[in-house]
């Protein structure tokens, strides 16, 4: 599916980078990357951990997602958690009303009666989400968040480089999302055109959000009278340890070097040597030379589409990786 944001001359002149990471976005994109079919070995361990260590004060949260979509009030952008909190308790009553009764439409009757107070504005229902978010939050994230503090400064110091040096068009082409920036249409990924989105900003403008628990596609919250929110894959694209934890990836990284490892983790799926360059932050030449080491061990491979040359991770390097995170 592909996204295409239309842009006023306004919103170019609004598209902000947001300063400080956002606590309950990023729980939020945590648990839904936990809550995904253990496909990727580099979260496997991660997933399974959390699933394990998360307490029943937590419980709840599983209530309000019954399905594969979250209720858009709790899309909250702030910069500290108490921030978070009062905003989640400020939602309208309507927006929360319909939100609940989008994600139940299907199964109305397996609705918590806790949902159902909430449903009513019960002050005790809110009180059993907002604990809720705290135990998850304390559990999940709270063990790296000065990581991913600084995780989200080096992007933040990226983007704002790459703006000064080349403009905001040029930034927006250059955030690693298979996106391009055609007129005052910037369109992110491909797909059956039958649902593609198309996202009118007239004015309101577009906030970068960086996330460091999530791998996926763009994530974008739309709601009326407030900036289109877009939430992207950012950081090493691995699972988070606490500051001075071993890493699944640090013996290999002692054999290969750590921007090597950090290649071979990259390259489950398709990358460009410019992309894998601005990830690293690399030159392009660096990127090349170590894109060249790996193929030359028979780690991955690398083609040419079209301008574009792809490396992509061979079976071998796959096994390298896994018994990497396996040890």
């Amino acid at each position: 599916m592909a996204i295409r944001v239309h842009f006023t001359s306004d919103d170019f002149a609004r598209v902000r980078f947001a300063p400080r990471p956002a606590p309950l976005q990023e729980l939020n994109v945590a648990l839904m990357k936990m809550c995904l079919p253990d496909e990727e070995l580099l979260f496997g361990r991660w997933r399974r951990r959390l699933l394990r260590s998360l307490p029943a004060a937590a419980a709840p949260l599983g209530d309000l997602v019954p399905g594969a979509s979250a209720p858009l009030f709790i899309d909250i952008f702030t910069a500290t958690l108490e921030e978070g909190f009062d905003a989640v308790r400020a939602t309208p009553p309507s927006l929360l009303r319909s939100e609940l009764e989008r994600v139940y439409a299907h199964h109305p009757a397996s609705a918590p009666p806790w949902i159902r107070d909430l449903h009513q504005g019960d002050p005790d229902a809110w009180h059993l989400l907002r604990r809720a978010q705290q135990a998850a939050f304390d559990t999940a994230l709270r063990p790296v968040w000065p990581l991913i503090q600084d995780l989200h400064q080096a992007e933040f110091t990226r983007h704002a480089v790459t703006v000064a040096e080349h403009g905001v068009g040029s930034a927006l082409a250059q955030l690693g999302l298979d996106s391009q920036l055609l007129g005052n249409i910037w369109q992110l990924g491909g797909g059956t055109a039958r649902r593609d989105r198309d996202i009118d900003l007239r004015g309101r403008g577009l906030v970068l959000v960086p996330t460091f628990h999530w791998t996926g596609r763009p994530l974008v919250s739309d709601l009326p009278g407030r900036p289109l929110y877009l939430t992207y894959p950012a950081g090493t694209g691995l699972p988070l340890t606490p500051t001075g934890a071993r890493g699944a990836g640090d013996a290999l990284s002692a054999v290969l070097g750590r921007t090597r490892v950090e290649i071979l983790q990259r390259l489950a799926d398709a990358h460009t040597t410019s992309d894998l360059a601005r990830r690293l932050g690399v030159s392009n030449a660096t990127a090349s030379a170590h894109a060249a080491a790996l193929r030359g061990a028979g780690l991955i491979t690398t083609v040419r589409a079209g301008r574009a040359v792809l490396h992509r991770r061979t079976a071998l390097g796959s096994l390298l990786i896994r018994r990497a995170v396996a040890s």
